[in-house]
């Protein structure tokens, strides 16, 4: 009868150990009383333990029961009752020598032996490094998400007291006005506190809708057009303030600016669109966006500037301020006045016209 392989090998116990020798990741083979069978080199090594004192030993009582875990009683008494493969199964243990450790825990139960008794292997996977950049990584994130929550109650904190300011100095204002004898400084005073009133409501609109870095342009221009109408229109003459817009957002900072502009012309419009005091001044402020590029006008239907000579002159402050920030936000600003009324229009646009003048 010819020979074969395992005619050179003494028995199946001598096959294990050289299977298990060649896995690197430490790896026992346990019988189903839990007794070690074969233990890798790796394994003799990565736990510090003598080989010679492996063999034959109860698992728990290894190293002086310093393998007594009960995750292990878990896995291996309980777990493979009705499992033949069990993988990935975490323990955290203080071992005898090497200390705090993380492993994996991968075991197989083997059936069919030659005495009708099932082996046990399992194996270790080292996952300390991993699992402690893990953790470190949680609690970073724990951290992270709690720096995020208090920097937003101060951002939060930070508006309401910024809003509280701002209207304490607009009241002072309209208080100065209502004090003063002259009514070119009543006018002055009460044109600073719109202006005041105007970045008032971009942060109190911040401070509603929680966001500290894009506001919706549509809301906003109501608001700040609604605290316009409250200061400027009452017994004394009638008006009524259009909003027409489509949508779009904008940066915070760049909102303050389109809120001042929108101020400085809803301003203009009201006090010089109309001498006559008894005709309804209707002023309509517009707003369309599309994509980056956009478009805000004031429209009026007074009597244009040609034929109102108490419109303000020009270079006045109302219009250095609207260029000043017209070039702040990149835009142009265009102004078409006729019988029919005047139109000021600020445009951002992304394309540069090569058109020649």
């Amino acid at each position: 009868m010819s020979t074969t392989i395992f005619d050179k090998i003494e028995d199946v116990r001598s096959l294990a150990q050289i299977v298990v020798e060649t896995v690197r990741e430490p790896l026992l083979v346990l019988d189903d009383r839990l007794t070690i069978l074969v233990a890798s080199n790796s394994f003799h090594k990565t736990f510090e333990i003598d080989p010679n004192t492996t063999p034959g030993k109860q698992l728990y009582s290894l190293d002086q029961g310093g393998w007594d875990i009960p995750a292990l009683h878990l896995l291996l008494e309980k777990s493979l009752i009705d499992k033949t493969i069990v993988e990935g199964f975490l323990v955290e243990q203080d071992f005898p020598r090497i200390g705090h450790r993380s492993f994996l825990l991968h075991a197989r139960k083997v059936l069919g032996t030659d005495k009708g008794h099932a082996l046990i292997l399992l194996g270790f996977e080292d996952i300390t490094e991993r699992r402690a950049i893990e953790l470190e990584k949680a609690e970073l994130q724990k951290r992270t998400g709690e720096l995020l929550k208090q920097k937003e109650m101060l951002l939060q904190e930070m508006q309401h007291r910024i809003v509280n300011s701002l209207q304490i100095i607009a009241s002072i204002l309209m208080l100065k006005a209502r004090a003063v004898t002259s009514e070119e400084t009543r006018q002055h005073l009460q044109d600073a506190h719109r202006r005041v009133l105007s970045v008032a409501a971009v942060q109190e609109h911040l401070h509603s809708s929680g966001r500290a870095d894009m506001i919706e342009i549509e809301p906003y221009l109501r608001k700040l057009c609604a605290s316009l109408a409250e200061s400027m229109i009452g017994e004394s003459r009638p008006a009524t303030i259009d909003i027409r817009a489509d949508g779009g957002s904008m940066v915070s900072a760049d909102a303050v600016s389109l809120g001042l502009i929108v101020t400085e012309l809803v301003i203009n419009a009201l006090k010089y669109a109309l001498p006559d005091q008894s005709k309804t001044a209707i002023v309509t402020v517009r707003y369309e966006a599309h994509g980056t590029d956009w478009k805000m006008s004031v429209s009026d239907n007074g009597v244009g500037r040609a034929e109102n000579s108490g419109s303000p002159i020009k270079g006045g402050l109302g219009t250095s301020l609207v260029k000043a920030l017209a070039q702040q936000l990149e835009a142009k600003v265009e102004t078409i006045s006729g019988h029919a009324g005047m139109n000021v229009s600020v445009t951002h646009a992304t394309f540069v016209s090569r058109a020649a003048a």
